[in-house]
């Protein structure tokens, strides 16, 4: 039986998707090309050898439409015999772009592909892709939904509501998440996993200093009168520190059977052993990591508590705490080298960027099993089950 393994992982330090972040000048293909060019250089095999390139973007306009992934490809040095295709799953792409990678192998369609991702907020705002439509979704839609959707910050306010989740707990969850990203980088927990570019050689966005205090003191991020009458339930707990950063970065992952690796040297970091993808609630928009963690476990036929390392995006703290309530989760394995609100979060990237910090953080901390699941605008969530070998 064919089977799919990870034989390299690597991304960019993110940077801050601002004027003044580190990768602003960085071109969305050079972004991506960067990562593509290193996954190959580690591993050390022939770009020739690769059956498809499949990368994760979200806002595909301007550098990153048309097939960004192609043109990084290309740029990246492959041989032009090499094809490449982009997918959108929202936030989940590049996590998407793994699965369709590791499935293609374990059919028998590839014998070794290339999943990726990135995303250049600084340089294509989140939206960019929307300008200039007065409707997305169309009549059939708003007639099921008649009250419309809501923007994501509201979303996640709407589960901090359902859930409970108090000021302090959110700020807590951000706290958590900047010490012990600063503590991995100054330990050089990341230094398996990244690709310097631009001068960058860390992750950007990473404060140290705050306290609960300090954070205590930020205003509200998403305070919206309209919804605050629509939603009286919503207490307005969110600020700039419990939700991600904007963000710029690019990430690709190495996948083909144990039988090629074997055949060229290369020693599995580990196996793709389960997939999951799931839906919910498209108001509450960001809980189908609930869903999505209980369908993959199933099919891999374990138990969360069989789970060594787990690697949740933190798009909000909310997402986070509700999913690890509902689960039951051991919080001491849940994002332990930091996630999404202290190292950034570039959309289309993320899914790549944590599957590489996981699968880099199992070999460290010699874990068998390691969980990744992210929410995704429309109520969407993707989640991937590795073992490592």
């Amino acid at each position: 039986m064919r089977d799919a393994v990870i034989v390299e992982a690597v991304r960019t330090p993110i940077g801050k998707g601002k004027p003044n972040g580190a990768l602003h000048d960085v071109h969305a293909v050079d972004l991506l090309a960067h990562s593509l060019r290193a996954v190959v250089e580690r591993s050390g095999i022939d770009p020739a050898l690769i059956d498809d390139v499949i990368g994760g973007v979200v806002t595909q306009v301007g550098e990153q439409g048309a097939n960004v992934t192609r043109r990084a490809a290309l740029a990246a040095g492959y041989p032009e015999s090499v094809p490449a295709t982009t997918v959108d799953r929202q936030c989940g792409s590049s996590q998407q772009a793994i699965h369709f990678a590791a499935q293609g192998v374990i059919a028998g369609a590839y014998d070794i592909a290339v999943a990726a991702g990135v995303e250049s907020m600084g340089r294509i705002p989140m939206g960019a892709n929307l300008v200039g439509s007065e409707d997305v979704s169309g009549v059939a839609f708003a007639e099921r939904y008649p009250e419309g959707l809501v923007p994501q910050g509201i979303s996640a306010e709407l589960i901090a509501a359902k859930w409970g989740l108090t000021r302090t707990q959110l700020d807590e969850v951000a706290l958590t998440s900047h010490e012990k990203a600063a503590r991995a980088t100054k330990n050089g927990l990341f230094a398996a996993e990244l690709a310097p570019i631009n001068g960058l050689e860390s992750d950007e966005g990473i404060r140290v200093g705050s306290t609960l205090d300090t954070l205590a003191g930020l205003r509200p991020a998403y305070y919206d009168p309209a919804m605050a009458e629509r939603f009286p339930q919503i207490g307005w707990q969110i600020t700039a520190a419990s939700a991600s950063q904007v963000s710029d970065g690019s990430a690709a992952v190495l996948i083909m059977t144990s039988e090629r690796a074997e055949q060229l040297g290369l020693r599995p970091l580990a196996r793709l052993h389960s997939f999951a993808v799931a839906g919910d609630d498209p108001l509450m928009m960001l809980t189908a990591v609930i869903p999505a963690t209980r369908k993959v476990l199933q099919r891999a036929g374990l138990q969360l508590s069989d789970i060594d390392l787990v690697e949740i995006n933190e798009a909000f703290s909310p997402v986070v705490l509700a999913w690890a309530q509902d689960t039951g989760a051991d919080m001491s394995k849940v994002n332990v080298n930091g996630g999404a609100i202290a190292i950034g979060h570039p959309l289309g990237a993320s899914g790549a960027r944590l599957m590489t910090t996981l699968v880099h953080a199992m070999q460290d901390r010699g874990a068998r099993y390691g969980l990744q699941t992210m929410c995704e605008a429309g109520g969407l969530a993707n989640a991937t089950i590795l073992e490592r070998l």
